[in-house]
């Protein structure tokens, strides 16, 4: 028995059954059934590694699972002198940019803002938007706070919050004192202005920052407020710019002070005027 091999296939038959020899079939490489798919397969790879690039991308956008708040924790420093941690949060804080207001600063990711605060910023807003007239008896030169977060949840009692003097001022924080005089000073107002007698403060420490660029001075303050119904815990910071007073103030209740403390730390370094 004889056996032939014709490429692609392979037949088999008996010398004395054959009369003539089946011609060879040669087919060309690129004919092979797959040869026939190589374009398909190069096509899918292009496709493939597109569709990957593509989605990288739209991970990277839209922060998927953290992706863009990780990439850019691999260089903080930069990424918040490029203010992009208003966007992505970076090393688990946000940024709260008031260019109106003229001043910033950052404060844990996870945190909200006061409701109240925004729907009276967006009535605000759409008043300014209107062609009718503002009302006769709108408030003026009142101190209430432009933004404040908060933990969700937290009903006041834990938040950070910033007031801007609706009055201007003719001189700079230093014609108030020194930080520890000042600091003492709020702490008088504070337990002074309570209806309740009972309550008491005390100046815990206080400390000078400076910006050399900008040539604005910061008062950092660190005190306490207790009562018998109540015990908190302030990091306060102070300062002058454009002829305007800002003041955060970051309130926490006492029993949460050992873990806030690196926050409001970071909350307070990080107050900043820009205007």
């Amino acid at each position: 028995m004889a056996i032939q091999q014709k490429f692609p296939y392979m037949t088999q038959q008996n010398s004395g059954d054959r009369k003539d020899d089946l011609p060879e079939i040669t087919i060309p490489s690129n004919r092979l059934p797959a040869g026939q798919f190589l374009p398909l397969a190069t096509a899918f790879r292009r496709r493939l590694l597109t569709g990957i690039g593509s989605a990288s991308l739209v991970a990277v956008g839209a922060n998927f699972a953290g992706t863009t708040s990780f990439l850019l924790g691999l260089s903080p420093e930069t990424a918040r002198n490029l203010k992009l941690d208003v966007i992505y949060p970076i090393k688990g804080y946000s940024r709260c940019i008031k260019s109106e207001e003229g001043f910033e600063f950052i404060y844990p990711a996870n945190w909200v803002g006061d409701q109240t605060l925004l729907y009276r910023a967006a009535g605000k807003a759409e008043l300014e938007r209107s062609l009718d007239l503002p009302p006769v008896n709108r408030r003026k030169n009142v101190n209430e706070p432009v933004v404040a977060f908060g933990p969700p949840g937290s009903s006041g009692e834990l938040n950070v919050s910033v007031v801007v003097s609706p009055v201007p001022l003719n001189f700079s924080i230093e014609a108030f004192g020194g930080p520890e005089e000042v600091g003492e000073a709020i702490v008088r107002k504070i337990t002074g202005s309570s209806r309740q007698s009972n309550i008491k403060g005390r100046l815990i420490k206080s400390k000078l920052r400076e910006d050399e660029v900008k040539k604005v001075k910061y008062y950092v303050l660190e005190f306490a407020v207790e009562s018998p119904s109540f015990r908190r815990h302030n990091v306060a910071v102070c300062g002058a710019l454009g002829g305007r007073l800002f003041t955060l103030n970051a309130q926490t209740p006492e029993s949460g002070w050992t873990i806030l403390k690196p926050d409001f730390y970071k909350i307070a370094d990080s107050f900043s005027l820009t205007s």
